[in-house]
């Protein structure tokens, strides 16, 4: 089993396809302290379902914080040489961004910019949104724009890549 290294580790697929799962596993095999940083928002029922589904799979020995908007100020805040840190998902926190109207590349570029400067180790989460079909409505390629550009800066940025299908890890870099 592979571990997070110190340094940025990228873990990116499509829906229900294991990527949080492989990533906590990297996480755990660290033999670092485990954080997790949520960037989703309970907005109805069925996320909440998932939030305790993850939450119970994790255990009580994770620290975790819930921060859909500020992710640099929060992996800032975070970070140290004994810990790990888990950032699930990127594309949860770019539709946070899209919805309170913020500039997504600029926070992009600051998520991207700091992820070297950061001790300890960080895995970051994100769903593959490019594909399938192109979205019939203009937010939605924004949305997959937006995305796809943040994938290529961090995978570029990023020590480690993965790519996640049917719950089995490719390698891409690193």
């Amino acid at each position: 089993m592979t571990s997070a290294g110190p340094g940025c580790t990228f873990v990116f697929g499509g829906a229900r396809s294991g990527k949080s799962v492989f990533a906590e596993r990297l996480v755990e095999a660290s033999g670092l302290s485990p954080a997790y940083v949520a960037t989703g928002r309970c907005l109805d029922g069925e996320m909440e379902s998932r939030v305790l589904a993850h939450r119970a799979r994790r255990g009580s020995h994770w620290t975790t914080v819930e921060e859909p908007l500020d992710l640099t100020a929060a992996l800032t805040r975070l970070a140290r040489d004994d810990r790990a840190i888990l950032v699930d998902c990127l594309t949860l926190w770019v539709t946070n961004l899209m919805l309170e109207e913020r500039d997504v590349k600029a926070e992009s570029r600051a998520l991207v910019d700091c992820l070297t400067e950061l001790p300890g180790a960080v895995v970051l989460v994100s769903n593959e949104v490019g594909l399938g079909i192109v979205p019939d409505n203009a937010m939605a390629r924004d949305f997959r724009d937006h995305a796809g550009d943040l994938h290529q800066a961090v995978a570029e940025r990023a020590d480690s890549v993965f790519f996640v299908a049917a719950g089995l890890p490719l390698k891409m870099k690193g």
